[in-house]
């Protein structure tokens, strides 16, 4: 994970899990890694919404007159908790960009550790991955006989040390990564309140371009990014302890023309073709909000 840290002064205790990554646009982006008992709260809680849908196809199955004594039941039982473990996670981090129900909860989503767009490929890994490292070792260790035969006592010992291992592995590496996130590059951070700043909102409204520089855009244009580019922009215009990059600037003022195809007999001052369509993105992302149309990024529909 190509990221190195982002000091602070005055909030030392989460500046060992702050990182910054830079995204394809050429974009320095902070982030704060999610800390492991909330990977460990997240999996928990998904772990129980797990259980309790398997509760309930139990109780249908006993409902249905099935007995729990029957030669299909047990074996039905455990295919239908392999197929939901296996798609659980999967689906959900497809539907939800990284997130699942518990994570949701406890305020975390994967991310690409590059700073990319999270690809399906990526997620798929990280959740195969965790068949070897959770549920194969927790298989063998509450039905041994079923999967491998009776294990010898030095085998439940390698069995326990594996779990432990892998279990624990977040906790002793600086980017909080399991083997799956290893594989896959990602990582799991805290996810930001999806906030609308309403300083710096206001202060790009303000910021009037020079005379004959007065730029309009299209709902066709805006239409292109969502909010989470809206909050990089943000970052962008922030700067750093409240100072601009204006190479930053440049780089994004360029990408947004490309992207939203700008005319090119148009001249622009960068610094104010940025505030400027912050301020019109922002106030276009506010309005399809309010109408219950909300746009996460720029891949989204």
């Amino acid at each position: 994970m190509s990221t190195q840290a982002v000091h602070r002064p005055g909030d030392d205790s989460d500046k060992a899990l702050r990182r910054e990554v830079v995204t394809p646009e050429g974009i320095p982006l902070g982030l704060q890694l999610a800390a492991a008992g909330d990977r460990a709260a997240g999996f928990l809680l998904d772990m129980l919404i797990m259980g309790g849908a398997m509760f309930v196809m139990g109780l249908l199955a006993v409902m249905g007159g099935a007995d729990l004594d029957d030669s299909w039941v047990a074996p039905f039982l455990l295919l239908a908790f392999f197929l939901l473990r296996s798609f659980y996670f999967t689906f959900f981090e497809l539907r939800w960009q990284g997130a699942t129900p518990g994570k949701r909860v406890v305020k975390t989503r994967v991310i690409d550790a590059d700073g990319g767009r999270l690809e399906a490929d990526a997620i798929i890994t990280r959740n195969l991955m965790r068949e070897l490292e959770f549920f194969v070792p927790l298989g063998i260790l509450l039905a041994p006989d079923s999967l491998v035969g009776p294990l010898p006592g030095w085998g439940t010992l390698l069995i326990v040390a594996w779990a432990f291992v892998v279990v624990l592995l977040p906790l002793f590496n600086k980017d909080r990564l399991r083997i799956g996130d290893i594989v896959a590059n990602t990582c799991v951070v805290r996810a930001p309140k999806t906030v609308l700043l309403q300083d710096i909102g206001a202060t790009a409204a303000t910021a009037r371009p020079r005379r004959g520089a007065d730029y309009e855009f299209t709902p066709e244009m805006l239409g292109h990014y969502g909010i989470y580019e809206l909050q990089v922009l943000e970052k962008v215009i922030r700067g750093r302890d409240g100072v601009p990059d204006f190479d930053a600037v440049d780089t994004v003022a360029v990408k947004i023309q490309q992207k939203i195809g700008w005319p090119k007999d148009q001249p622009v001052e960068n610094w104010t073709f940025v505030q400027t369509f912050y301020a019109a993105m922002r106030a276009h992302l506010e309005h399809k909000m309010l109408l219950g149309k909300r746009k996460e990024d720029k891949y989204s529909d």
